[in-house]
């Protein structure tokens, strides 16, 4: 008999035979008729079982969570205040539960962030944690299929490298037989070697690690980037093609996640273009609220709640001082003070970084040392600019930090399936 998931029964028939299979939250034993609350990943039901039938002297054996399948039919008239009934002939019991559970998931309980996390295959039970992940999936989705529409090949680079991507000393260390390696920062140089190989437009969805010490509600030490790199294209080239492909993505995920407009803090695709300030506007805009920014200084988080407040939603803060930025960053050409980069910003929240690249080789070596780091190690990059490397620009984006804001999550580490932060390795 094919199986049929909960969501199946509306518009079901009655009398109708199918078969369910789903967890048990819920167990509940009257003199002459019971009760399982069954959930499956696609909602609830309740099943109803009459005493009168050999199903009925199975419901003291099954527990909360318990695994099983249901075979029967949704009745002529629905009783059940869920909105959905079925009326069980026949309950096979496929795993028992354990007792007690270590997170209850019917119960109104606050459960504490250590203990959800160290038992996250239950925390995940919970229908209002699973379907952050249904949001993230579909969020993803809109922009993968916006990128391939637009002409990008996705691909697929090294996380195990001999360079740092950013420079600095946020980079975890990994013994690679008998040499020193590091897990990667992000796919930037791959992603710039693509780009000379003829490939014009890229874009890649992975895992980036970054070993930076803060442990804040929008920090995770191994997060899920993603990337694009376009050659022939500039800073504003770039960030027309981020806008529109997070405006796809909130779009894809308001369409295809029944309940999305329940728990999301959009209502409707972001409208495009974004809002743009410069680094030097929000300069000034700090020195009326009486705070002074030294010059090339980067902007705190209580800085850019400032700017931030100025905005409803997604804006752009471009031409960013060159000292903090990566050394692949192109500068203007009137001011050399200054780059053709920006960061995407939802409030206070930096989403996204992006640039014009260098590609002159000469020049890119010279960036290179004049952030203290040794050329040689980038030799295998810099090859790739002396044989034809066009202009290009791109971005990369944090996807769990993007779906934090758009589901107005309190903690970035909800929109992780498993966690890595400064203190949590497992599970």
């Amino acid at each position: 008999m094919k199986k049929f998931f909960v969501a199946d029964l509306d518009g079901k028939l009655p009398g109708e035979m199918l078969t369910l299979n789903g967890w048990a939250q819920d167990i509940r034993i009257l003199k002459n008729v019971g009760f399982i609350v069954l959930r499956d990943q696609t909602g609830l039901v309740q099943i109803t079982v009459k005493k009168d039938t050999e199903p009925f002297s199975m419901l003291g054996d099954i527990s909360r969570e318990s695994v099983i399948m249901v075979k029967g039919a949704v009745p002529e008239k629905i009783q059940s205040k869920i909105g959905r009934e079925f009326i069980a002939n026949e309950i096979s019991i496929l795993n028992i539960a354990g007792s007690p559970l270590p997170i209850g998931i019917a119960d109104e309980v606050e459960v504490d962030f250590d203990t959800r996390f160290n038992n996250r295959f239950m925390d995940l039970r919970k229908p209002e944690h699973s379907r952050i992940f249904r949001a993230k999936s579909a969020i993803l989705w809109g922009i993968r299929s916006f990128l391939m529409s637009q002409g990008f090949t996705e691909v697929q680079t090294p996380k195990i490298v001999s360079a740092a991507t950013e420079g600095g000393a946020d980079l975890f260390r990994v013994k690679y037989f008998e040499k020193d390696a590091f897990l990667n920062q992000s796919p930037q140089l791959y992603k710039e070697m693509l780009i000379a190989s003829g490939v014009e437009r890229v874009f890649e969805v992975g895992p980036a690690f970054r070993a930076e010490e803060h442990n804040t509600p929008r920090h995770l030490n191994e997060f899920t980037s993603i990337d694009i790199e376009m050659a022939f294209a500039d800073h504003n080239d770039a960030m027309h093609m981020l806008e529109n492909a997070i405006s796809h993505g909130i779009e894809n995920f308001l369409n295809k996640v029944p309940e999305a407009l329940q728990f999301s803090l959009l209502k409707s695709p972001p409208k495009t273009p974004f809002p743009r300030i410069t680094y030097e506007e929000c300069v000034s805009i700090l020195a009326e609220n009486g705070l002074k920014v030294n010059k090339g200084e980067d902007l705190n988080n209580e800085q850019l709640k400032i700017i931030g407040s100025r905005f409803e939603g997604f804006y752009f803060i471009t031409h960013w001082p060159r000292e903090v930025r990566p050394f692949y960053t192109s500068v203007l050409e009137d001011n050399e003070n200054f780059t053709k980069s920006f960061d995407l910003q939802f409030r206070e929240i930096e989403l996204t970084s992006g640039a014009q690249r260098v590609h002159n080789p000469e020049t890119l070596k010279r960036k290179i040392e004049e952030k203290g780091l040794d050329s040689s190690n980038f030799e295998f990059y810099l090859k790739t600019f002396r044989y034809g490397m066009p202009p290009h620009a791109g971005w990369g984006l944090g996807l769990e930090r993007l779906t934090q804001v758009i589901l107005n999550l309190p903690n970035v580490r909800e929109a992780s399936l498993f966690p890595r932060d400064r203190t949590r390795v497992f599970p």
